[in-house]
């Protein structure tokens, strides 16, 4: 349909052929641990109401528990273009990967007595869109003003005009931080590493 003169025009996603949010791309940079996560083992989660696929959750109550929390810049979709500078920018890229793993490994984190939740600053309805493609049974918690960043110091990042989180997991139990994972990567294998950790194989506590 032709545009007239003095027609607000919106900017509509770049859409590419055969992107696919699900597959990792070979030599992606590995994110380095700049020591943005250095405070968080020992922290509090605190008593934060957030929006989810599940309707609202307080943190501090899913955490009564154990509570591994992925948390994660941002979900793709299916052939619609990542931001400019997404897969050279390290830990952007994954995020799909990442959920599905933690989708496929959820019954293993079950028998060890886990609950799982994502989180990332998408609002609510890209959560749910991606719960529902992607068949995500747990909850997506969506931060779209960055409160847990901004309570607990999380790292984040600028790309594209959006600040988003960085990736990074912490395992909590009673309400406390005892593990974390950071710099997530290969962000594909972090559930696995996750589920190591909570049975106490070494490969899945890196330093």
């Amino acid at each position: 349909m032709p545009v007239r003169l003095g027609q607000e025009v919106q900017a509509l996603p770049r859409v590419v052929s055969g992107f696919d949010p699900r597959v990792l791309p070979p030599d992606l940079p590995v994110p380095q641990d700049d020591g943005a996560a250095r405070h968080l083992p020992g922290a509090e989660l605190p008593a934060l109401s957030l929006p989810s696929t599940a309707g609202p959750l307080d943190l501090s109550e899913a955490a009564a528990g154990t509570l591994v929390l992925y948390v994660y810049p941002r979900t793709g979709q299916p052939g619609v273009a990542p931001p400019d500078g997404w897969d050279t920018t390290p830990g952007a890229r994954g995020c799909t990967p990442q959920s599905c793993a933690f989708r496929d490994h959820r019954a293993e984190l079950a028998d060890l007595g886990a609950a799982v939740i994502g989180m990332s600053a998408q609002p609510l309805a890209d959560q749910q869109e991606f719960a529902a493609r992607e068949h995500i049974p747990y909850p997506l918690i969506a931060d779209p003003d960055l409160k847990l960043a901004t309570a607990l110091c999380l790292p984040t990042f600028e790309i594209a005009g959006m600040r988003l989180y960085r990736r990074i997991t912490l395992v909590a139990q009673a309400g406390r931080i005892e593990h974390v994972f950071y710099p997530v990567f290969p962000p594909d294998r972090n559930a696995a590493d996750v589920v190591a950790w909570l049975r106490g194989e070494p490969r899945g506590a890196r330093p």
